[in-house]
C-alpha cells in the first residue's frame, strides 16, 4: 500500500467540480480485510453500515466473507436486504411508525435474517404485539447502557427482569446482548482497554445468568480491545472510510484514510484569508470550527468562519494561494459527512474514473 504523501492526489482534478467527497476503493478493501485479520474470524464481524451508506461497500464487505451488519435506519437494513445480506440487525428499538416499516421490511425481504434492539418492557410489548399480529417471530437483543446513557438498560436484575418479561411475549425471541460503549474514547490505549474491560465485565455478569450464546459489544474506539476477546461479534463501523477523529484517537489501529474532500479556493477576501467551497453542507458540522477537515497538502490554515457554502480560512501574510487551487482534506467526522452527499467519487490509480451511490443516506428507499 503507497503511503507516500500524495497518495490523494487525483491527476484528473479539472474534471471533478467541488465540494466533493471520493474514495480510494483499493483502501477501502484493505481497511475491510484488516477487520478481518483483527478479529480473527470473519465471523465476529458485524459492522455497522451507517458510515458508508453505499451498496457498492456493503458489496465488497460481502465478497470478503461477512454476512452479519448492523445498521440505524430503515432505509440502511433494506438497502443490506437488496445486497442480500443474510443477518442484519437493526440497532435501534422500533417504535410506533418505524415498527410499521420495520415490519413491512421483513415481510418484503423473507431471505435476510432481521433482528432489532429493545430495553424496555413497554417497547417490548410494542414490538410483540406487531411482530405477532403479523405471524412473525423476530429475534431481539437486549440492549444494555453501559456508561453511555443514551439507550440501554442497566445490566443488573432490570435487564434479568427484561429478559424473564420477553420470554413470556408471543413474536419475538431473545437472541443475545448488545451493548455499545461509545463513550469511552481515551486515546491512551491502556486506559481505554481498563474502562472498556470494566464497561464489559457487567455484560459477562449479566450472561453468567441468562446464558446467551451471542454478544455484540462495542464500535469504532474500542474494537481494538473487543477484537481479542473470545466468542462476541464486534461491530465497527467507521473503518472502512476511516477519518482524522479516529486516527488520532486510535492510533493502536491501522486502518488507512480511505475518503478525502476536495475543495477550491473560489475567492481571497482579505490579504491573509482565502474562501473555499467547502461549508455546513459539505462537512460534518457538530464539532467546533476547528476540528472539521484537516488539510492533506496545505499546513497551517485556521479555519475562522464557516456558512453554508463556504469556509474561510487564515493563511496568514505573503501567502501564494489563488483561487482554483485545490485542497484534499481529512474530514474529522467521516460518518456525518458521507450523509451530506448522494454518491462519492471513486479514485482508483490517481484517476477519479467512477461513482458510489450512498443510497441509505435518504430516510426512504422503498418503505
Amino acid at each position: 500500500m503507497n503511503m507516500s504523501e500524495s497518495w490523494y492526489e487525483i491527476k484528473n482534478i479539472n474534471e471533478l467540480d467541488s465540494p466533493a467527497l471520493v474514495v480510494f476503493p483499493q483502501r477501502v478493501t484493505h481497511n475491510i480485510q484488516l477487520a478481518i485479520e483483527m478479529a480473527g474470524d470473519v465471523n465476529r464481524l458485524r459492522p455497522h453500515i451507517k458510515t458508508n451508506k453505499s451498496p457498492d461497500v456493503a458489496m465488497l464487505m460481502l465478497q470478503a466473507g461477512i454476512t452479519k451488519f448492523k445498521c440505524a435506519t430503515i432505509a440502511e437494513a433494506e438497502m443490506l436486504a437488496q445486497c442480500h445480506a443474510p443477518d442484519v440487525l437493526l440497532a435501534y428499538q422500533p417504535l410506533g411508525p418505524k415498527l410499521n416499516r420495520f415490519v413491512s421490511l421483513i415481510k418484503k425481504y423473507p431471505e435476510t435474517k432481521f433482528s432489532c434492539l429493545t430495553d424496555n418492557i413497554a417497547a417490548t410489548d410494542e414490538q410483540s404485539a406487531a411482530f405477532s399480529a403479523n405471524q412473525l417471530t423476530v429475534p431481539v437483543f437486549i440492549d444494555l447502557n453501559v456508561g453511555m446513557n443514551r439507550t440501554g438498560i442497566s445490566p443488573d436484575k432490570k435487564a434479568m427482569e427484561l429478559f424473564n418479561h420477553c420470554k413470556l411475549l408471543k413474536g419475538i425471541t431473545v437472541a443475545g446482548l448488545h451493548a455499545y460503549d461509545g463513550h469511552i474514547r481515551d486515546a491512551d490505549f491502556e486506559t481505554k482497554k481498563k474502562k472498556c474491560d470494566e464497561a464489559f465485565a457487567r455484560v459477562e455478569k449479566l450472561n453468567e445468568a441468562l446464558k446467551l450464546s451471542v454478544i455484540i459489544a462495542g464500535g469504532s474506539p474500542t474494537f481494538s480491545v473487543h477484537c481479542k476477546r473470545k466468542n462476541i461479534e464486534c461491530s465497527p463501523g467507521t473503518f472502512v472510510y476511516w477519518d482524522k477523529g479516529y486516527s488520532d484517537l486510535c492510533p493502536e489501529q491501522e486502518f488507512l484514510p480511505a475518503a478525502v474532500l476536495v475543495t477550491r479556493v473560489i475567492s481571497l477576501p482579505a490579504s491573509m484569508r482565502i474562501c473555499t467551497d467547502l461549508g455546513h453542507k459539505s462537512v460534518a458540522a457538530e464539532n467546533e470550527i476547528n476540528k472539521r477537515v484537516f488539510f492533506l497538502n496545505a499546513e497551517g490554515l485556521k479555519p475562522v468562519g464557516q456558512s453554508e457554502e463556504h469556509l474561510v480560512l487564515e493563511a496568514g501574510e505573503n501567502h501564494s494561494f489563488k483561487p482554483g487551487d485545490i485542497l484534499y482534506g481529512l474530514p474529522c467526522h467521516i460518518c456525518p459527512t458521507v450523509a451530506l452527499y448522494e454518491r462519492v467519487f471513486t479514485v482508483e490509480k490517481g484517476i477519479a474514473s467512477g461513482e458510489w451511490k450512498n443510497s441509505a443516506r435518504d430516510r426512504k428507499i422503498s418503505l
